[in-house]
């Protein structure tokens, strides 16, 4: 008897909770309803706002979470291509964070919805933001960074860039190109001493002869950057003493500014032009 009345208990609350999550069902369904009675033109994508978090929507779809993913992810695609919908990026990163809730490991909301963001929608931040989401729920997938690299390198942002490239290094599995795309963007930010020690191991450790001649390049790039920083110094300070530019680069030496004149990374001597102050590498670094 006992068992038969805690049996009946028990399915009473199963049933009271089938009925509520019906009624929540049909609430959503009704509101949804309502909302598309209301002009568009009067609420560009009304439909968008009223959506719930994805964490009730998780509750709401009885174990077909993913299955729910799938179909806010595909409306997502064709809103964000109606282009009449004026203000259609409002609400950008509150629909694709419904979707990322409902299906964390659902990896092409993350991609697509930084695309949105940094091409259509013209917010870098909000692309990171999203890709940064993708990131910490997956944190063993490298394409994540990875996209938020090339996303920041294409802006200009290479200190950005930079940070999520040695981010993506970090994480088992990344390509090989991260390291070189970490040098890179590295070199941008002028911290000459970092980018040369990665394209050094970049180069020691290639398996292949074409990334070894990759990296060589770029050692040649890196050294004749620092080169012609440390003798255009030398020029200015010569300038600042005699009051007129050095005739020659051995004038460096021998007025004490210098010990010695550096060498390209192939022993070969910079070009100075005393009229005009410039100093070139005699080799392009990439033609090498």
């Amino acid at each position: 008897m006992l068992k038969t009345a805690a049996f009946r208990r028990k399915g009473s609350a199963t049933l009271l909770l089938v009925l509520l999550l019906f009624l929540s069902c049909a609430g959503i369904v009704s509101l949804k309803s309502a909302v598309e009675r209301i002009p568009r033109k009067k609420i560009p994508g009304a439909s968008i706002i009223y959506i719930p978090s994805g964490k009730y929507l998780k509750y709401a779809t009885f174990g077909y979470s993913s299955l729910a993913a799938d179909l806010i992810y595909i409306w997502a695609i064709q809103y964000y291509t109606t282009y009449t919908i004026v203000d259609r990026f409002q609400n950008l990163e509150h629909i694709f964070s419904i979707i990322t809730e409902l299906d964390p490991r659902y990896a092409d909301p993350y991609e697509i919805g930084a695309l949105i963001a940094v091409n259509e929608a013209k917010d870098l931040k909000l692309a990171l933001k999203i890709l940064d989401l993708g990131l910490a729920k997956n944190p063993d997938q490298w394409i994540f960074p990875f996209e938020a690299g090339h996303h920041a390198q294409r802006a200009g942002d290479y200190e950005t860039a930079r940070k999520y490239y040695e981010k993506t290094t970090k994480i088992p599995g990344a390509p090989e190109i991260a390291k070189r795309l970490y040098a890179a963007s590295v070199f941008r930010t002028m911290d000459l001493k970092e980018s040369w020690e990665t394209w050094m191991e970049v180069y020691k450790t290639a398996q292949d002869e074409r990334t070894r001649k990759i990296a060589g390049k770029h050692l040649y790039q890196v050294k004749a950057a620092s080169d012609t920083n440390l003798l255009q110094e030398a020029v200015r300070r010569f300038r600042d003493r005699y009051e007129r530019p050095p005739a020659s680069l051995e004038e460096l030496i021998s007025h004490g500014i210098l010990s010695s004149l550096p060498k390209d990374l192939d022993g070969k001597d910079y070009i100075y032009d005393p009229e005009t102050g410039e100093i070139q590498a005699p080799s392009v670094w990439w033609k090498r």
